[in-house]
C-alpha cells in the first residue's frame, strides 16, 4: 500500500491520508470544498462542487492518475434538492466515454458545514 499525500490540495484534517494505492486502484477520501489554506472556498454548491473535484483532481495527480480513470464516485449532499446544481457541474468534469459509477445520498451535516462531499476510487 502507497500512502498518497500532495501540497495541491487540502491536507487531511482528521487521522486519513488523502488517498492510498492498491493493486493498482486509488480509493481517495472525501473531500471537502476547502482551498490548500483551509478556507472554505464558497458559499454555493456549484462553487463548492467545483473545488472539491479540483481537489480530487489533484490527490490522483499526486498519485499518477487522473479524472478520466475514475471508476466511481460517492456524492454527499446536505441538500438533495441541489442535486440539479451538482449534476451540472459534475457533468462538466466527466462526460463523453468518462461517466463513473456514481451514488448520491444526502447526509445531515458534513465537516465544517460544507454543502457538500465527493470521494472516489481510481485507477492508474
Amino acid at each position: 500500500m502507497k500512502v498518497v499525500k500532495t501540497d495541491q490540495a487540502p491536507q487531511a484534517i482528521g487521522p486519513y491520508s488523502q488517498a492510498v494505492v492498491v493493486n493498482g486502484m486509488i480509493f481517495c477520501s472525501g473531500q471537502i470544498p476547502i482551498d490548500t489554506s483551509g478556507k472554505i472556498v464558497s458559499d454555493d454548491v456549484a462553487g463548492q462542487t467545483r473545488q472539491v473535484i479540483n481537489n480530487l483532481a489533484s490527490v490522483l495527480t499526486s498519485a499518477g492518475s487522473g479524472l478520466d480513470k475514475v471508476v466511481k464516485t460517492t456524492i454527499y449532499l446536505t441538500d438533495i434538492n441541489e442535486f440539479e446544481n451538482v449534476n451540472e457541474v459534475y457533468g462538466s468534469f466527466f462526460n463523453g466515454n468518462n461517466k463513473p459509477a456514481r451514488a448520491t445520498v444526502e447526509v445531515s451535516r458534513l465537516p465544517k458545514d460544507v454543502k457538500v462531499e465527493i470521494d472516489c476510487v481510481a485507477i492508474l
